[in-house]
């Protein structure tokens, strides 16, 4: 457990729910910051519909005036059309969603489980120059049908990972998860799975974040997704709030000795700087508290 990588997505989790839009230079700073911060994987943009989701509608603005070879930027897509125009923008990286509940799938993406899991398989078919992975959506649980039985789950992990992507990440997308859940569902993937590296994308809504965090490493996840200041939530999930503080995350992380090649001082400075450009106050605590030991004047 000496090395973890943290996956910034505040550029697109962060504020695609959020009643301030920012305009694409202030996301391409908040980029930068995450990039200054020292996150290596940045989610900067979702191709999705700008009806729908209109804090994405410059998606393709934002990742076409990125600096080249500054990192692993990454896009999130739901269909063939998103990811088409995460291939045209230039991103390293696309995230594919697969949600684990048909219900909620349908809400999200307009398809089925298994409509959404064939387009995956037509994309794979093609020559692509970039990397994919693929994020399983309320693979913890489902705000419309509830719980998500383990069986179900590692159904739509076994479909999409025999399509071969990069990764598998697992998504507590409404924050129900306890650190049993995540240390039984890790476990599965890796029993059934061993060779594929496996990222988790937390919610911390009912204050289990980052507890859940610990299990999941302690189980095998060598990947975890954070936002700066734990903003963040889907708009298609009632109720689901923000993602684990890549500064509280990061705070457990150097405290135990493990590295992440990210910077605490600079995560905090760029919580404070977007709660300051979304006008409202973010959930993160170490931005509020400091980090610690801690110089007094």
């Amino acid at each position: 457990m000496e090395n973890i990588e943290i996956i910034e997505v505040s550029p697109r989790d962060g504020i695609q729910n959020e009643k301030t839009i920012l305009d694409s230079q202030t996301k391409l700073t908040l980029i930068e910051m995450a990039r200054d911060a020292g996150a290596a994987r940045i989610e900067v943009t979702s191709f999705v519909n700008p009806k729908r989701v209109p804090q994405m509608a410059d998606a393709d603005e934002v990742a076409t005036s990125l600096p080249r070879g500054t990192g692993q930027h990454i896009g999130l897509t739901l269909n063939q059309r998103g990811f088409d125009r995460a291939l045209a923008a230039g991103l390293d990286e696309a995230n594919f969603v697969v949600v684990a509940s048909d219900t909620f799938n349908q809400k999200n993406q307009g398809a089925t489980t298994e409509q959404t899991i064939a387009a995956l398989r037509n994309i794979m078919a093609q020559p692509h120059p970039i990397r994919i992975g693929v994020t399983i959506a309320a693979a913890f649980g489902c705000p419309f049908e509830g719980e998500v039985p383990l069986d179900r789950m590692m159904q739509v992990v076994d479909a999409c990972v025999a399509v071969g992507p990069v990764e598998i990440a697992l998504a507590d997308t409404i924050g129900v998860a306890t650190p049993r859940d995540v240390t039984t569902r890790v476990n599965a993937v890796r029993r059934a799975h061993p060779d594929m590296p496996i990222r988790l994308h937390l919610h911390n809504t009912r204050n289990t974040g980052i507890a859940n965090a610990w299990a999941g490493i302690e189980a095998g996840a060598r990947a975890l997704d954070a936002s700066f200041g734990g903003v963040g939530g889907c708009p298609f999930a009632p109720r689901a709030t923000g993602n684990i503080a890549t500064e509280d995350l990061l705070y457990m992380l150097d405290r135990s000795g493990v590295k992440t090649g990210m910077d605490l001082d600079k995560s905090i400075a760029a919580a404070e700087w977007l709660q300051s450009q979304l006008g409202h106050t973010v959930p993160g605590m170490v931005m509020k508290a400091g980090g610690f030991p801690k110089i007094m004047a």
